[in-house]
């Protein structure tokens, strides 16, 4: 693993979108960061789950609409053989609709492909850190507007429920609404580390990756519904 000269890991990234010009946009400003280096890039879907086999990777930035195959599924395909490399899925404003399906699939977030470059930047380092990039207002409003994809009826509530705490389920509640570590420490009158270690918790007893999969799985067991505010 490459380092900087302070320790730091250089995060190693690979791009993968059908148009020649955005990789090359892309890998502009990521390489001129100091603790990222483009690694490998690919032009479809097919050709990222073979490049995330031979060009081992920390973080894949992956467009959601590709010939071949889309990155949904792409993402699906690498999530399913391996924890590397984390993907970090690009959608347009015309096509939303892939972002709780990436989600699904285990991409660790998604962006818009025209956000500016510090939050390009600031996305991947979070991806890279174990966290979701998407942000409570965001995730609020894609499943309010995605419910429809959501189960419905009342479905029956799975066993590893029974292993959460009263605490950690209201916890897990409120992530599910969107909110915050702060917002959530304020609401329950307890320190912003102590909701974390809640949520940390609540994903291992789950065998959730990130407070993204949390709400996806909050949402299709039942335990908040679509259009509820906190």
């Amino acid at each position: 693993m490459s380092q900087l000269a302070d320790g730091a890991p250089v995060i190693t990234i690979v791009l993968v979108d059908d148009q020649e010009l955005v990789r090359a946009g892309f890998r502009m400003v990521l390489d001129a960061q100091p603790d990222m280096r483009v690694v490998g890039e690919a032009a479809d879907g097919l050709a990222a789950i073979e490049m995330a086999r031979t060009c081992p990777a920390d973080v894949m930035v992956m467009d959601a609409r590709m010939p071949r195959l889309d990155g949904v599924e792409a993402t699906k395909r690498i999530r399913e053989a391996g924890d590397r490399p984390r993907v970090l899925m690009l959608t347009t404003f015309d096509l939303d609709e892939y972002a709780f399906a990436a989600l699904k699939a285990g991409a660790s977030g998604f962006l818009l492909k025209d956000v500016p470059p510090e939050e390009l930047l600031f996305a991947i380092r979070a991806v890279h850190s174990g966290d979701s990039v998407v942000a409570p207002s965001t995730t609020r409003r894609l499943i309010d507007r995605f419910a429809a994809l959501l189960p419905g009826g009342e479905p029956d509530p799975p066993a590893e429920l029974g292993e959460l705490t009263e605490r950690e389920r209201e916890v897990l509640t409120l992530v599910a609404q969107g909110l915050s570590n702060q917002e959530i420490a304020h609401r329950l009158f307890v320190s912003e580390a102590t909701v974390k270690t809640h949520v940390g918790r609540v994903l291992a007893k789950l065998g959730l990756r990130d407070r993204v999969q949390a709400v996806v799985f909050a949402y299709e067991h039942g335990l908040v519904r679509a259009g509820h505010r906190p």
